[in-house]
């Protein structure tokens, strides 16, 4: 970006726009009817997806929400539960659909600061089949980055532990994946290792991948057509999507021609950025699962591209304040703030972003102690 004059979004990696050679390959993108199945670029973009996660099949849906639920909708019967973490999205962020759609329960867990549960608290979780009072445990799901833990990355051992933990007791693993790609990035391996001990996962094409819309779920060909059957029922059959896919399979290249490689820009943005907030006064520690002591501000915490704080000062008046100056970050949870870094930020824009923090914090008056005059950095 590096525009003095344009706003700088950090509120999400979803607003980020498509390149032009997203553009171009939508704009030129062979279609057909995804529904009836022959659509040779949502085609590609599927197998595409599958190839680089090491699973049998793969499918297309509209949002992360989405295949989220029709994963859990492949795996579960009605009345069946989910084991998660209480901090993660199918919990907290997707409107009860695992009650509502999928007609089945979580048992919700307390997440570390790592954005892991503990292992033995997930063997502990498992109900007891025999038991008429207990609903039955058909799934446990993970997410990748643990986004309320300030978007902690799941290392391999973690998710094999918890696939092996899943496995015999005879249950499948979910890993929402939402920001999978950051994931893998961050922790070094490929996008298939990362995947190995899963059954399915989903990951969003719309947030650091920068693609206009959609998802992906894969897994075996059995829970892809379950899940495919869930996406018809809950409304999510597309037609010419390949026009959507096409972006897709940009992001998706090896190297430097895709949008995969890159994202560890992102990660080094986000540091920068949490290294010149942890300097100015007032700026303090999300106070949530991360570090709940509410200290200072730990820029080591920020592995990918999320950075959470909050702020001395009130934190409405430090987004108008921030908004005025042209920086729009957001409210997260509780008294948070999230400022997330992606495709079309660049240092440039951390430094100016920086700056502005800096001027708001004097504005308001926020000092680091009762003894420095109003305004000091």
């Amino acid at each position: 970006m590096s525009n003095p004059g344009e706003r700088i979004d950090l509120r999400s990696d979803t607003v980020t726009k498509p390149t032009d050679e997203m553009r171009r390959a939508m704009a030129a993108a062979e279609v057909g009817d995804d529904v009836f199945g022959d659509d040779p670029t949502v085609i590609a973009l599927e197998e595409r997806a599958a190839e680089l996660l090491g699973k049998e099949a793969g499918l297309f849906v509209a949002s992360g929400s989405m295949g989220n639920l029709v994963a859990q909708m492949a795996h579960l019967d009605r009345g069946m539960e989910t084991i998660c973490g209480a901090q993660t999205h199918i919990v907290l962020d997707e409107a009860a659909s695992y009650a509502v759609v999928v007609g089945a329960s979580v048992r919700p867990l307390p997440d570390r600061a790592d954005g892991m549960m503990e292992l033995a608290a997930i063997r502990d979780a498992f109900r007891d089949p025999s038991d008429v009072h207990q609903p039955i445990t058909g799934l446990v799901a993970i997410e990748n980055t643990h986004a309320h833990s300030m978007a902690q990355p799941l290392p391999v051992s973690y998710v094999a532990a918890v696939a092996a933990l899943a496995h015999e007791r005879g249950v499948p693993l979910f890993m929402d994946g939402a920001r999978f790609w950051n994931a893998a990035v961050a922790v070094g391996v490929s996008g298939r290792e990362l995947a190995a001990p899963a059954d399915t996962v989903s990951f969003c094409l719309s947030k650091g991948l920068a693609c206009p819309v959609g998802s992906v779920v894969v897994g075996s060909k059995a829970t892809i057509w379950k899940a495919r059957r869930a996406r018809k029922l809950v409304g999510g059959g597309m037609r010419q999507a390949g026009i959507l896919a096409a972006a897709g399979l940009v992001a998706l290249r090896d190297g430097p021609a895709g949008m995969i490689e890159r994202l560890a820009e992102d990660h080094a943005n986000a540091r920068h950025l949490a290294e010149g907030l942890a300097e100015l006064p007032g700026i303090r520690s999300p106070g949530d699962v991360a570090q709940p002591d509410d200290g200072p501000l730990d820029p080591e915490r920020v592995r990918t591209n999320f950075v959470l704080f909050r702020v001395n000062g009130g934190m409405a008046a430090f987004l108008d304040g921030l908004a005025a100056r042209g920086i729009d970050m957001v409210a997260f949870s509780g008294e948070q703030i999230r400022a997330c870094t992606h495709h079309g930020i660049d240092a440039a824009d951390i430094d100016r972003t920086i700056a502005a923090v800096r001027d708001v914090l004097a504005d308001l008056g926020v000092r680091r102690s009762p003894s420095e005059p109003v305004g000091a950095a």
